[in-house]
């Protein structure tokens, strides 16, 4: 198991980190409006891998049965695995190759809210939130972990999912007649 899970989770990390690894390479292409439907579509296309796993651990490596709690343990390590890749790449890409993230987000909000006609008030607000997150975003562990908020709840409920839809008890033997 351990190694289905450790090819499985990197695999995973891998495929949630495609869309930042292409801002790194080009960081003037960031995509704020639509970064976070592109964010979450990797995070389940990669998580999707949860279900291949847990069936391929049922079918091949346990005799085609797997109970609801293996099943979601299964996921819950892919799931930490592939969180980590992220977090890791993330944060790399946020403190060596982003040099003006929050400045460029502040921007593209203060834009988006003046096109909706919003006020100086709210424009303001939105600023001060921003200012915020780019004060917690200085503390290297505190970035992780709110990081950590985006992907490994996706995992986790995607771990639920598939826990529930393969779970399947082994298979009795009829009595003879």
């Amino acid at each position: 198991m351990k190694k289905l899970v450790l090819t499985f989770g990197l695999i995973a990390g891998f495929i949630s980190i495609i869309g930042f690894t292409l801002m790194m390479l080009n960081p003037d292409t960031i995509d704020f409006e639509n970064g976070m439907i592109y964010g979450y579509a990797s995070m389940l296309l990669a998580f999707s891998l949860i279900f291949v796993a847990v069936k391929s651990y049922r079918d091949k490596h346990n005799g085609g049965a797997v109970s609801f709690g293996k099943a979601f343990k299964i996921g819950l390590y892919i799931s930490l695995i592939a969180s980590t890749v992220y977090v890791v790449v993330w944060l790399v890409d946020y403190y060596f190759f982003l040099d003006d993230f929050w400045g460029r987000y502040t921007e593209i909000c203060t834009d988006g809210l003046i096109a909706k006609g919003a006020s100086e008030n709210v424009i303001a607000e939105k600023v001060a939130e921003i200012e915020g997150w780019k004060e917690l975003y200085k503390n290297p562990l505190l970035a992780g972990l709110i990081t950590y908020t985006e992907i490994l709840p996706v995992g986790l409920l995607i771990s639920l999912i598939a826990a529930a839809i393969l779970k399947r008890k082994p298979q009795t033997p009829q009595a003879a007649q």
